[in-house]
């Protein structure tokens, strides 16, 4: 990979490569378990990213075992079923719409920022959603510097998942909302597809 004009990254080209450019989607997956302590590493890495107020309000499920598959299938539609039944985990990346009830905590240097939340349900609501996708982002970053390869994706009913997994006291029911699915492993390579074009930066961007 040829160096970025004008520019000396701080993370060297096989990193980059990682990360983004070298990056795919998997659909299979080789038979190997992911470590419990390595979905620890994910989510110490991934919490750092940033996110408005610090509100951190992404929540996520790893569903491991067998028994936490089975009550996911009834909500996988057609075609996410089988390659989700055999990735070794799949993430729930999901998001608080109560957040802004740990404020005082993880942003103290604003002393109305529950409240101004608290009391805009609709702010709170959008708040919720853009940072928690932000944090999904962050995951799936994280998940690639760690090597795992990674599968996200949406096709499933946000409502039965909602229904089954979120309630109780960790996460209580009807404040928690699914955003999207991510499996992850460790890929097989021989089964991916030619990568799908991107758009260039003259399709996509604009400078002003």
């Amino acid at each position: 990979m040829l160096p970025i004009p004008g520019m000396n990254p701080i993370l060297n080209n096989e990193a980059l490569d990682t990360l983004f450019r070298s990056a795919r989607t998997f659909s299979a997956w080789q038979n190997k378990p992911v470590e419990i302590g390595v979905l620890h590493a994910l989510y110490d890495l991934m919490k750092f990213g940033p996110t408005s107020a610090n509100c951190t309000p992404a929540r996520i499920v790893f569903i491991r075992t067998p028994e936490a598959k089975e009550r996911l299938k009834p909500a996988l539609s057609a075609g996410n079923l089988e390659k989700t039944m055999k990735a070794p985990v799949t993430a729930i990346l999901a998001y608080d719409l109560h957040f802004y009830e740990a404020l005082p905590r993880l942003f103290p240097q604003m002393k109305n920022a529950r409240e101004m939340f608290a009391n805009d349900p609709a702010l709170a609501e959008t708040g919720a959603f853009r940072n928690g996708s932000l944090q999904g982002g962050y995951f799936i970053l994280a998940a690639r510097s760690l090597g795992l390869d990674c599968g996200p994706m949406s096709g499933f009913d946000n409502a039965k998942v909602d229904a089954e997994f979120f309630g109780g006291d960790l996460f209580p029911g009807g404040r928690i909302k699914s955003n999207f699915l991510c499996n992850l492993g460790y890929g097989d390579s021989a089964k991916l597809y030619p990568r799908n074009p991107r758009l260039d930066f003259e399709e996509a961007c604009r400078l002003l």
